[in-house]
């Protein structure tokens, strides 16, 4: 792989959205937990756990949409004419859990109607980007660079499974975080429901990889074929050791390691994510090169984005050690 403009700015696109799977997933997924935990004590506490830094993550989607604009803007605009329906979802989704996560402290009579806004839209924007995810695996119909299909091509049985597997990952990231991050019985409570979802996060990945094979693209050939299967083969392998991994840090009765370990699982889906892609970035239809912005555009930009991740990196990990205890009823401590 030569390291190239396209390919350094798909690398930098690739690096913001697992940042931000990462880091706002599992708020995401304490959303759609919420109503499995009863209202008062356990609810505040699961919320106060990532009120200092859940409006800080989705620094990072901004960063993977505006980048794709700027650096692939053919692929940006064929994306998002196939995708509108589910990335308005998204958008609406993260606006109604942006407002009631503000607003159910500040309107405490309605503070069950927040509750509900904040798990529906917790839910809905989960789903919407598993949804986009397995739209675009599945492959976007382009002509004359430009889109070619029609207005629900992106609502099929595999963009359904991936939405569903995607609200069960970031469930367990929900999860596993109140494991680290809180006690009493809401660490309790996240702890029983840790197994539950990790096998249906692990249902989720096997079923999605098996239908991966059977698309149209060329995944089969990528995943199975001599020599390449040697070195495919170990996405699977330490898929199952990160699993085994996993439930024996919770029967021992870990706090961080199960969520570093779920945080491992997402990495590998990432890494199976660009096995099966690359270098495409609409898959049948668009490489990287053919989509890229002109030499002149990326140099430009990648200046700039080697001046701000690294500011980015820098007050995000402030922000967590600063808030790295544990957080009870009234807040950290």
């Amino acid at each position: 792989m030569n390291l190239d403009l396209p390919t350094a700015w798909a690398l930098l696109i690739l690096f913001a959205v697992f940042a931000y799977v990462v880091m706002d997933g599992f708020d995401l997924g304490i959303g759609i937990l919420f109503p499995v935990f009863p209202a008062g004590r356990e609810r505040d506490q699961a919320i106060n756990s990532v009120a200092p830094v859940w409006d800080g993550n989705e620094t990072w989607l901004v960063l993977g949409g505006g980048g794709l604009m700027a650096a692939f803007p053919l692929a940006y605009g064929v994306v998002l004419t196939a995708l509108y329906p589910p990335i308005i979802a998204m958008l609406l989704g993260l606006v109604f859990r942006g407002v009631a996560f503000e607003a159910r402290w500040r309107d405490p009579a309605h503070r069950p109607w927040w509750d509900v806004a904040f798990t529906g839209g917790s839910l809905v924007a989960a789903f919407a980007q598993g949804v986009t995810l397995g739209a675009l695996l599945q492959g976007i119909a382009v002509e004359d660079r430009a889109y070619a299909g029609g207005w629900l091509d992106w609502l099929t049985p595999f963009s359904l499974l991936t939405g569903a597997s995607v609200v069960v990952g970031y469930a367990l990231l929900g999860a596993t975080w109140l494991v680290w991050k809180t006690e009493g019985g809401t660490q309790a409570h996240a702890r029983r429901l840790a197994p539950w979802l990790a096998l249906g996060l692990l249902a989720g990945i096997v079923g999605v990889s098996l239908a991966t094979l059977g698309l149209e693209f060329d995944y089969h050939r990528r995943w199975t074929t001599y020599p390449v299967v040697l070195l495919t083969a170990q996405v699977p392998l330490l898929t199952a050791i990160l699993g085994y991994a996993f439930w024996r840090a919770l029967r021992r009765g870990r706090e961080l390691a199960p969520f570093l370990l779920t945080l491992g699982l997402f990495a590998l889906t990432f890494a199976g994510l660009a096995i099966s892609m690359f270098p495409y970035i609409v898959p049948r239809a668009l490489d990287i090169h053919a989509a890229a912005a002109p030499d002149a555009s990326l140099r430009f930009m990648l200046v700039g984005a080697v001046v701000l991740i690294p500011v980015i990196l820098a007050y995000t990990g402030w922000a967590y050690w600063v808030f790295r205890g544990k957080v009870g009823h009234a807040g950290y401590h």
